[in-house]
């Protein structure tokens, strides 16, 4: 019963992640589509890991397509040597890699194995021990966390310590962030 359940969701999120425009829609908003098709909560932890496993997995095969395709192209066009395809491949990986950094996309983090705390929220950096950025689902909202967290009975969990932001608060963050630079190499200056 419950791998029959798993499949009706599967299918239901491939589904919505081939109708969605990839560069606006987020796996909670995926996630959400899919539980009001289906008529099903799936914001327990249990079922936001399992659609978060489906969305990585059709993402990885989408990576995959793309690359298969270059690799075609590049081998089915008889006009272009070697040299000049590995060229046009360089240069392609150079235009992908500046396009995710004007994305605010490392591509050295993407390329890391993705790593999950305790309550399944996507870790996306470690400030110190106790300090992260996390990505996460809140009641239908994706937020970036930026906590303290504690140990306990072997768990790690998050304090009340630390600010939770929505995508919106994010991004006018991470665009102040130029003049937050600015004012701290002037302060630093001024010594």
């Amino acid at each position: 019963m419950e791998e029959e359940l798993n499949q009706k969701i599967e299918a239901a999120v491939v589904e919505i992640l081939r109708e969605s425009d990839m560069s606006t829609t987020s796996e909670a908003m995926v996630r959400s589509m899919a539980g009001e098709r289906l008529g099903l909560d799936l914001s327990s932890r249990g079922r936001k890991l399992f659609v978060r496993g489906v969305v990585e997995s059709f993402l990885a095969s989408q990576q995959d397509e793309d690359e298969e395709a270059v690799a075609a192209d590049a081998s089915g066009s008889g006009a272009k040597n070697e040299e000049e395809s590995a060229e046009q491949a360089e240069a392609d990986q150079e235009e992908e890699e500046e396009e995710e950094e004007e994305a605010g996309r490392s591509t050295k983090r993407s390329r890391r194995p993705k790593e999950f705390d305790d309550e399944g929220d996507l870790i996306l950096c470690r400030l110190s021990n106790k300090r992260r950025v996390t990505l996460q689902d809140f009641r239908g909202k994706t937020l970036v966390s930026i906590r303290e967290y504690y140990t306990k009975d072997g768990k790690e969990l998050p304090s009340s310590k630390g600010i939770s932001l929505s995508v919106e608060q994010w991004q006018a963050f991470r665009n102040a962030v130029p003049n937050i630079v600015a004012a701290i190499k002037k302060l630093e200056g001024s010594d």
